[in-house]
C-alpha cells in the first residue's frame, strides 16, 4: 500500500462504498437504503459509522453501538458491522479502524467491546484473537 489511510466520520455520499462494502459481506443492501440509515445515525449519539479512506477511495468501514450498562460502571461498544474491501484486505486497514473504535470506546468510558462474527467467517476470528479479543460462548437470537 503506498498510499495514506485516514479514518473519518462517514458521509451521506459515502452510501454507494458501503452498500458495496456489505454487499462483499453477503449483504446485498440498496445505497439508497444506506443513505437512509445514514441520515438516522447523524441524530442519534449512540451510534457511529466511521470509514477508512485511502488515495481518493472508501476501503472499509466500521459500524458503532453504545450500550450503557446498568450494574457496572462501564459502558459498552459493540461493532455492529466491519469490512475492508476485499481487494485491500491485509493491508492494515482493518487493524487502523479496530484501533479507531477502541479509541472511541475508551473516550465514551467503555470498559469492553463486543460483536458477533459468524462461525463461517475464519479469517475474520483471526483478526480478532490477533487483536486481542476472546470468543464467548453463548450467543443467543430471537428473530422478530
Amino acid at each position: 500500500m503506498g498510499f495514506a489511510v485516514h479514518i473519518r466520520k462517514a458521509k451521506l455520499s459515502d452510501s454507494p462504498f458501503i452498500a458495496e462494502l456489505l454487499d462483499q459481506l453477503g449483504y446485498p443492501i440498496k445505497k439508497e437504503y444506506i443513505y437512509n440509515k445514514l441520515q438516522k445515525y447523524k441524530h442519534d449519539s449512540d451510534e457511529k459509522l466511521f470509514v477508512a479512506v485511502g488515495n481518493g477511495s472508501v476501503l472499509g468501514f466500521i459500524s458503532i453501538h453504545f450500550i450503557p450498562q446498568i450494574a457496572l460502571p462501564g459502558d459498552f461498544a459493540r461493532i455492529s458491522y466491519f469490512c475492508v474491501d476485499d481487494k485491500m484486505r491485509y493491508n492494515k486497514i482493518g487493524s487502523k479502524l479496530e484501533a479507531y473504535c477502541e479509541k472511541i470506546a475508551k473516550e465514551r468510558g467503555c470498559d469492553r467491546i463486543e460483536l458477533h462474527c459468524h462461525a463461517r467467517r475464519k479469517p475474520a476470528h483471526r483478526f480478532y484473537r490477533n487483536h486481542g479479543y476472546i470468543e464467548s460462548p453463548k450467543y443467543f437470537v430471537k428473530m422478530l
